[in-house]
């Protein structure tokens, strides 16, 4: 038996779309990953075979900078950072504009290139990243079943009355004016056709016979993965799913090495991890807040800093490095400061760590509610937070509940992990 993993050319993509294949790896099975060449490394790692196919302009191994980005890109990405200077609902809304363009990079072609690697691996199964739309659209003109895996919050399909883009819920730090809420969503409605039409136009090329969409962000597989604890997820909201597996998380094997292994070990002290992921740790000026914040409370830090740059002095017995072995480092947490983004949330939870979150974009803020939410940890403002304010969240959340809720939670998931679902979810 084989199973294909079709992954945009981003680290923070396939990372857990490749820890759910060491499922089928485990078993003896034969696992083939497409995606671009940046992340060539990584299915190395894995020790997968890769088939080569690019879903979109941009990639990521790991830490993305914009320089490094093809013309174009590069400009899109210091817009979408100058954007989150400016708060959440402007945030969205470059986000929104964007997806005019960056969704559905050249479909005919790019679904064509997937049926293409599909007659050349002729997999039993196929397992596709949810935002890779121009792969499910080949799958779809094709028949093919497969697994549709949501990475990020469950939002990221929206059901009933939701509209792609605009956040169904959002913490209590943010307080927009209702009149720039109504102007998102009027601006989400205006791109969900617009992007129909897109999707529509490529539909209409690949089979002409086909049925078009009525919303083509609302298109899914034939089983829906969540990559996201069940617990945390509204249940009127579950009940509008289609057939679905929610697969708590998808955490890798992420041993440290052995600086950090020494450093781990030289103190007892409570660790607190901080990460601002691949791309917002662009956004230094808050990075540098949250180290202003940490540096009288006495605690241990870790640091990844990213593509952040400007960064203040920090105590000796601090670590701080481009990229750090995150697994192993909540392994040890006693909190976590991040951005909220999904990958960074459910791992946090399987380590059972609470959180500070201070969410910048996207689907940050529906997670960032929920952890708010369920007793988690706090939720701040980035662009508002003081050092003061974070001191006193990191404190309260290591000195109060958060921590038994995680606990409890982190339990669970790792009864169950995500990859070992997936494959029973398939397979049987």
């Amino acid at each position: 038996m084989s199973v294909l993993v079709i992954s945009p050319d981003y680290a923070s993509h396939l990372l857990p779309l490749a820890t759910l294949a060491t499922a089928w790896q485990d078993a003896g099975e034969s696992v083939v990953v497409a995606t671009g060449p940046a992340t060539a490394g990584i299915v190395a790692e894995f020790g997968f075979e890769r088939a080569d196919l690019a879903l979109g302009r941009g990639s990521n191994p790991g830490v993305i900078r914009a320089e490094e980005q093809p013309p174009g890109e590069d400009d899109a990405l210091r817009g979408f950072f100058a954007a989150t200077r400016h708060g959440m609902v402007p945030t969205l809304r470059y986000q929104a504009e964007a997806r005019r363009t960056d969704l559905l990079w050249e479909p005919v072609d790019r679904a064509r290139a997937v049926l293409d690697v599909i007659d050349r691996v002729r997999p039993d199964q196929v397992i596709v990243d949810h935002l890779a739309f121009s792969a499910r659209l080949a799958l779809d003109v094709a028949g093919i079943p497969y697994a549709d895996v949501v990475l990020g919050h469950p939002t990221a399909l929206p059901v009933g009355d939701e509209v792609y883009g605009y956040p169904p819920a959002w913490p209590s730090a943010f307080t927009p004016p209702e009149s720039e809420l109504v102007d998102l969503h009027r601006l989400c409605l205006d791109i969900r056709d617009s992007f129909t039409a897109e999707w529509n136009a490529a539909l209409r090329v690949l089979d002409p016979d086909a049925t078009p969409s009525a919303d083509a962000f609302a298109e899914h597989g034939d089983l829906l993965l969540l990559n996201y604890p069940a617990s945390l997820h509204d249940p009127a909201r579950t009940a509008l799913l289609p057939p679905h597996a929610f697969l708590g998380s998808a955490v890798r094997a992420e041993p440290a090495d052995d600086d950090v292994r020494r450093w781990l070990e030289a103190d007892d002290r409570p660790v607190v991890y901080v990460s601002f992921g691949s791309f917002l740790s662009a956004r230094g000026d808050v990075l540098a807040t949250v180290l202003e914040a940490l540096r009288p409370l006495g605690l241990r830090v870790a640091v990844a800093t990213g593509s952040a740059t400007g960064l203040p002095d920090v105590p000796a017995d601090w670590l701080l490095r481009t990229y750090l072995p995150q697994v192993a480092l909540l392994q040890r947490a006693a909190v976590l400061v991040t951005h909220g983004g999904n990958n960074s949330v459910t791992e946090a939870l399987t380590a059972g760590v609470p959180m500070v979150v201070l969410p910048f974009s996207t689907d940050q803020f529906a997670g960032a509610a929920a952890i708010e939410a369920a007793g988690l940890g706090a939720a701040l403002d980035p662009n508002t937070v003081t050092a003061t304010d974070l001191g006193v969240a990191v404190r309260a959340v290591l000195d109060g509940t958060p921590a038994d809720v995680a606990r409890a939670i982190g339990e669970d998931l790792r009864r169950a992990p995500g990859r070992d679902v997936a494959r029973a979810a398939l397979v049987g």
